[in-house]
């Protein structure tokens, strides 16, 4: 045996170990995580030297851990590059971060996890001391003629360091003495497998657990694109996702500016929520240099973009950076922008090739995609992608993009037209699109309130306005032809015109403070009145949504317009023009706008209008049995 000597802890180090030996937090199992990758680090820098200096590597790389729950014992070897005397006190001995007086404090506040402190000082070997009593390293350097050394120490003060004249393999080998209450939780082989799998699956060098190696999935992420075939795709995502279902698609990139990193995303082809875990369960997994530095990174992507499953891999992180600075990392918001731009380049390119192929995209993932309308860095490439049933689609499955729309427009055109309803059929038989109709203006069909506001958002896409058929500028529509010319009701004399203003009069007044405004329609054909919002206001739908919001259960007040060609209206006219005061007038003005409510979803209360429709099927079934005789 050669000389032994004892050393003095720096007063920084004797300060952080203290901190980690009484630390109450509970994530220790990443003491093995810090050593396994510090051996990764060692079995890298052989295969550099290697290749650097065509040197012969004759010594398997591997890793090896093993447990002795007799002893209290758990061990972890590696093949690597070993530590001569001075790299053990170096890289052992002290610390060559500052800020270790902030790192107590905070540590004796408890403002962050110790995993977090860990990362922020870059600690990653002095965490071994939260299990062990004592720490043994023997190590013997690639260097010629190196001498093995064992370094050991309790954590507390000191440590020893001793020469051995025995010939080792190189390499190093750290011998971890539990703390009595350590033992049953790390001293057992299914639980050492079980801490590999969760933090260290895809080192690039074998590791084994009692001879049984642990990390057998490849890093795939790693791999030249053009050697991996779909099916080792499809079984790295169902290992990833635990999905049963192969990848709808996948998305395996390397990027070196302006950050260097691999990543290898999927499609699932459900968007099933049944559970409504999604927004917990997104995210990918964040590695660095494949050591996992954290699962389902909810930065990395968007909340629109959640539907993307796989793992993310950088050099240029630092191994144990922390989560509080993960977010505030000027990379990381760097590899997130790129990201973005792929996988919405991705979807673009898909929706150019394949329609067919988007569409079964869009019908999984659609409604999560929506909320995209607030990424405003993005918002050209969102407009692309976003999708919508139209009229002039065959059935509610249909879909548009604004580009389709804008392909099929009228001459003179600049404006995408859109409706908000609770079914196609509902929109089909809505009064606002009467004019749509007749013109053959096509109109987009909004199902979910998210799609409105896609639109108030959006508001124009290359350089035509999207405007709710709601408030559009019925002059802008009068300019274009009608379908089909049908038989015009007989004009209105001056006369009748006046007296059709004072019956509007009279039902503003029969109504009173339920409706704004009282006026003739340019909008309608086939239904005698609609309700429409004050010139300036929010469409219906966004109305609604707001007072749901708010919880204000009131009837917002409205415009009442009245078709003045309708039958329903002339015949109201000519008994209005034989009697002002009939109470049939009042009696239908009532119907008219409760109806108008009933379609709108705002009126409550029916049985009004379901007495009066008795009423007036009372009088008019015995007309009609006068007639029929």
């Amino acid at each position: 045996m050669g000389r032994k000597t004892t050393h003095k802890f720096k007063a920084e180090v004797s300060q952080l170990l203290d901190i980690l030996v009484h630390s109450l937090y509970t994530n220790k199992e990443i003491f093995l995580r810090e050593l396994i990758s510090n051996a990764s680090d060692a079995l890298e820098k052989v295969r550099f030297k290697a290749t650097s200096e065509g040197s012969e590597n004759d010594v398997a790389p591997e890793i090896r851990i093993t447990a002795d729950k007799d002893a209290g014992t758990v061990t972890v070897t590696d093949t690597g590059v070993g530590m001569t005397r001075d790299e053990l006190m170096r890289n052992i001995g002290t610390i060559a971060h500052s800020g270790t007086a902030e790192l107590t404090r905070m540590a004796q506040e408890g403002k962050e996890s110790l995993d977090a402190l860990i990362g922020r000082f870059g600690v990653g070997f002095y965490s071994v001391y939260m299990v062990a009593d004592e720490v043994t390293v023997t190590t013997r350097s690639i260097e010629p003629d190196a001498q093995a050394i064992i370094w050991t120490s309790d954590g507390r003060t000191d440590y020893k360091l001793q020469e051995l004249d025995e010939d080792l393999p190189r390499g190093t080998r750290i011998e971890v003495k539990l703390k009595e209450d350590m033992v049953s939780r790390f001293a057992n082989e299914a639980a050492l497998k079980n801490i590999v799998n969760k933090h260290s699956n895809f080192i690039n060098f074998p590791i084994y657990v009692a001879d049984e190696r642990v990390n057998t999935v490849t890093a795939l992420w790693r791999e030249p694109k053009f050697q991996i075939k779909d099916k080792q795709y499809a079984e790295f995502y169902k290992f990833l996702t635990y999905d049963s279902e192969d990848p709808f698609d996948t998305l395996h990139t390397s990027v070196d500016a302006p950050v260097q990193f691999n990543a290898l995303m999927f499609i699932p082809k459900s968007g099933d929520d049944p559970f409504g875990m999604a927004r917990e369960q997104r995210g990918l997994d964040l590695y660095v240099r494949r050591v996992l530095i954290e699962k389902q990174n909810k930065d990395l992507l968007p909340e629109y973009l959640g539907f993307v499953k796989g793992v993310v891999d950088t050099e240029d992180l630092p191994l144990n950076i922390s989560r509080e600075t993960l977010q505030d990392n000027m990379l990381m918001r760097k590899i997130s922008s790129t990201l973005v731009k792929q996988v919405l380049g991705n979807l673009e390119k898909m929706a150019k090739d394949n329609a067919d192929r988007y569409a079964e995209f869009w019908q999984a993932h659609g409604t999560l995609f929506k909320a995209g309308y607030m990424d405003f860095l993005n918002k050209d490439k969102f407009a692309k992608l976003v999708r919508f049933n139209s009229s002039a689609s065959e059935d509610s499955k249909g879909l548009a993009s604004f580009d389709d729309y804008i392909s099929r427009a009228k001459d003179e055109q600049k404006e995408i037209y859109y409706a908000f309803g609770p079914s196609r059929e509902a929109l089909g038989l809505s009064p606002y699109l009467e004019v749509f109709r007749r013109k053959g203006v096509e109109v987009l069909y909004l199902y979910e309130p998210i799609d409105e506001f896609v639109m108030d958002a959006l508001r124009d896409y290359e350089g035509y306005t999207l405007t709710s058929a709601e408030h559009a500028d019925m002059a802008k529509l009068d300019k274009f032809e009608d379908l089909e010319k049908k038989e015009e009701a007989e004009a209105l004399t001056e006369e009748q015109q006046s007296s059709l203003d004072r019956m509007m009069a009279r039902i503003k007044d029969v109504l009173g403070e339920a409706v704004t405004e009282v006026k003739a329609s340019r909008r309608l054909s086939d239904s005698p009145v609609c309700l429409a919002n004050p010139d300036g206001n929010v469409t219906s739908s966004m109305d609604k949504i707001m007072r749901v919001v708010s919880k204000d259960t009131s009837i917002p007040k409205k415009v009442l317009e009245v078709n003045p060609d309708h039958i329903l209206v002339r015949n109201m006219l000519t008994i209005f023009e034989r009697d002002e005061n009939d109470p049939f007038i009042d009696q239908a003005a009532n119907q008219l706008f409760e109806s108008a409510l009933l379609l709108e979803g705002y009126l409550t209360d029916p049985h009004a209008l379901v007495g009066r429709v008795q009423d007036l099927l009372t009088k008019s079934s015995g007309w009609y049995v006068e007639k029929t005789n």
